[in-house]
């Protein structure tokens, strides 16, 4: 049983908006969300910039005595979910409300309650831990917040896959909707990690930007002076259902899911695979599971987080599935404005892959500006290039070697 799947809302909560709207004329001007750090003194720390989620305040979406109940990346997935069910024009009722699941997955949690709580007990002692310290900081509350606030009874879980959570979190959807579980799934990821741990464990590993003095070109994708990535946080979320379902009660459609595709690279800890094998068989996977050739593809959202070994793999992945047709398709990494928001990056990224199709413009890579000769591809240099696109395909690759693609075509009868 194999069930036409829909999107028919998009949330996002970035580093350039609050908002799906916000966040995609941002992106598609080419706006930059990266600036220092303000969430801890970064002083000692070689990296000192970050994509912040700007302006946020919990208390328009969640009830205040309920906020300290919650990680900040709990916050940001109920306000995603709640943004994206107000573009989908869902309702969750007693008629429908076993057929809704909720999948929101985190790479890390609650990040920044861990180190607060860690702090207040070797201050403190014990009795001065948080009663709410588990609820706030394991991953699949946000998950579980957003069924609770919302109602949704269907399939309820979440995934922990490095950078790839949460294009696994909505691919599994896909499936679950595909199998006949569930009409609707609420699913993506959110992260906010950007804390004195966070910031500090991959500095500590040297894969962050240390441009720490032009913050806004630090993340530069397949750019040939890029030296790391920038961290952000965020949620992406979309709504997922069965086409018939959204047909018949008149839901405006913004894209098609066709294609998901999972590989490992079983090769390292955290660099990927010398000759891009992962990253090309996770292409081919979703491609051959979308019954689509690699010349139907007119745009790719990539991983592209701005390291010198993963922006080259990635480049050559392409390369490889795609043969000649991998220098006609238009690929941009929207990582060089909003920074790599980790297991939230997938669910950001392919909402606005959703955007792109919807819009039928290609946003752009900012800060491409000495091109790298081993990364020659058409990377839709400083501004976003109107054309069409029929299918689009939006890829996540994670420590430990786990990737994900997703596929979205443009909506026909």
């Amino acid at each position: 049983m194999s069930r036409r799947v829909v999107v028919t809302g998009v949330g996002l909560v970035s580093p350039v908006g609050i908002g799906t709207e916000d966040t995609w004329q941002a992106v598609k001007s080419g706006k930059s969300g990266i600036g220092p750090i303000t969430a801890f003194d970064a002083t000692e720390f070689a990296c000192r910039i970050a994509g912040e989620v700007k302006g946020f305040d919990p208390y328009k979406y969640i009830e205040k005595k309920e906020v300290k109940k919650m990680g900040r990346f709990i916050q940001f997935a109920i306000a995603a979910a709640d943004c994206a069910l107000s573009s989908s024009s869902l309702k969750v009722d007693a008629e429908n409300d076993e057929r809704v699941g909720v999948y929101i997955g985190s790479g890390i949690g609650g990040f920044e309650v861990i180190e607060r709580e860690h702090k207040a007990l070797l201050e403190h002692g014990p009795r001065r831990i948080s009663p709410f310290f588990i609820p706030a900081t394991i991953v699949n509350l946000a998950s579980g917040q957003v069924s609770i606030r919302t109602g949704a009874k269907g399939p309820n879980s979440a995934t922990a896959t490095a950078c790839t959570t949460s294009a696994h979190s909505i691919g599994d959807s896909f499936r679950i909707i595909q199998h006949g579980d569930a009409d609707v799934m609420i699913c993506g990821g959110a992260e906010a990690c950007i804390s004195p741990m966070g910031v500090g464990g991959f500095a500590a590993m040297r894969a962050l930007s240390t441009r720490n003095d032009e913050p806004e070109r630090a993340s530069r994708p397949w750019d040939k002076d890029r030296d790391g990535f920038v961290v952000g946080e965020g949620a992406g979320i979309l709504i997922l259902e069965e086409l018939d379902i959204a047909r018949r009660r008149g839901a405006r459609i913004l894209a098609e899911m066709v294609g998901y595709g999972m590989s490992a690279d079983a090769h390292h800890v955290t660099a990927p695979s010398e000759d891009g094998d992962g990253a090309y068989r996770v292409m081919r996977n979703a491609m051959r599971d979308a019954g689509l050739e690699p010349a139907q593809i007119d745009y790719i959202n990539a991983h592209g987080t701005s390291t010198e070994l993963g922006d080259r793999i990635e480049t050559m992945a392409i390369k490889r599935g795609f043969g000649e047709h991998a220098y006609k398709v238009a690929v941009s990494s929207t990582k060089s404005m909003t920074g790599h928001l980790l297991g939230g990056a997938g669910g950001l990224e392919a909402g606005i892959t959703v955007m792109a199709i919807r819009d039928q413009v290609a946003p752009p890579t900012i800060n491409y500006e000495t091109p790298d000769p081993e990364c020659d591809l058409d990377y839709v240099p400083n501004h976003a290039r109107p054309m069409r696109i029929e299918h689009a395909l939006s890829n996540s690759f994670g420590f430990g070697g786990t990737n994900g693609a997703l596929i979205f075509k443009r909506y026909t009868e």
